[in-house]
């Protein structure tokens, strides 16, 4: 059985999402998972397709970069699947792990993908670095601080700091550092 599995970054990636699907129907994946969320986050959709893999299964994705963030990443997820007996596919590179020539051309071009994104990582950081010097970097809005009267609000009124962040769609330890910097707040 042929299993997909989709990512993108950001919920504003759709049609990336959709060509994704696309691709994975056309190859005839029977099943699907999809997901927009972070690399690096835990992601929930990807857990499942590899839970749900048997053996004989592959698991099929359109490219490299949606399925792992790091050289090393990728070989833990190879590594798991090759325990169950499950294949691994890779569309846009025309790779499968199946055979021995493919297997060495996933380590290879996961390698090549990491530098890349490294590379990427560090233009980056000196693009900041340089917006910074002129004045033009601000960093992210503070989202957290700017919904510090209502984290102290509902904290007067009980509700514990897990669920404040649940409510106002923030992380917990947003709340805990506006708990924090709380005599600064007005």
């Amino acid at each position: 059985m042929l299993i997909g599995y989709a990512r993108t970054s950001t919920l504003e990636q759709k049609a990336s999402l959709e060509t994704q699907r696309e691709s994975l129907n056309a190859v005839g994946c029977e099943k699907v998972w999809e997901e927009q969320t972070s690399s690096v986050a835990f992601r929930e959709s990807l857990r499942a397709a590899m839970d749900y893999a048997r053996e004989g299964d592959t698991l099929v994705v359109a490219k490299l970069d949606r399925l792992a963030r790091s050289v090393r990443h990728l070989g833990e997820i190879v590594e798991e699947l090759e325990g169950k007996s499950v294949g691994l596919r890779i569309l846009d590179l025309g790779l499968d792990t199946s055979n021995a020539t493919g297997k060495l051309m996933l380590n290879v071009l996961g390698a090549v993908a990491q530098f890349e994104r490294e590379l990427m990582l560090e233009r980056q950081r000196e693009g900041i670095a340089k917006a910074k010097a002129l004045g033009k970097y601000k960093g992210r809005r503070p989202t957290a601080r700017e919904k510090a009267n209502d984290i102290l609000a509902l904290l007067a009124k009980g509700i514990g700091k897990r669920e404040i962040a649940k409510r106002l769609c923030i992380s917990e330890r947003s709340v805990y550092r506006v708990l924090n910097a709380k005599p600064e707040v007005n």
